[in-house]
């Protein structure tokens, strides 16, 4: 395995809101998987919970939130799983990428396998065998 950077670029979310609340960045320290987990080198990555339609108190069509995020959400509202989201965030939970690190229990043959990651699954999904 060649050796992992020590920082990565990320882009993280400051907020709900417009692309305002976007800060690109160089400098983010690369994590280290713990016991069970993978590090993934992300290709593509949804960030859906930027405009703030997660939020209970957006009642409206998810399309009026558009580039500029809807206005009557605020930090620390809760979002659909009950717990507010902290700020500042990495968006990117929904994403695709390649194993480039596993932690303790995770059998080192994982890494440069092509994942999919789509947290919002209730139950394990076999993606290898599609």
């Amino acid at each position: 395995m060649s050796s992992l950077p020590e920082t990565m670029h990320a882009v993280l979310l400051n907020g709900h809101g417009g692309f305002d609340q976007l800060e690109y960045r160089t400098d983010v320290p690369v994590p280290t998987p713990g016991p069970g987990e993978v590090l993934i080198r992300v290709a593509a990555a949804g960030i859906n919970a930027r405009i703030g339609w997660y939020s209970k108190k957006v009642t409206g069509d998810a399309n009026e939130g558009g580039a500029a995020g809807f206005a009557e959400t605020e930090a620390g509202d809760a979002s659909w799983s009950g717990v507010p989201l902290r700020f500042p965030r990495i968006q990117g939970a929904d994403c695709c990428g390649r194993i480039v690190a596993a932690g303790d229990g995770v059998v080192a043959s994982r890494i440069g396998e092509r994942v999919l990651v789509r947290n919002m699954l209730r139950s394990p999904v076999d993606f290898r065998s599609f």
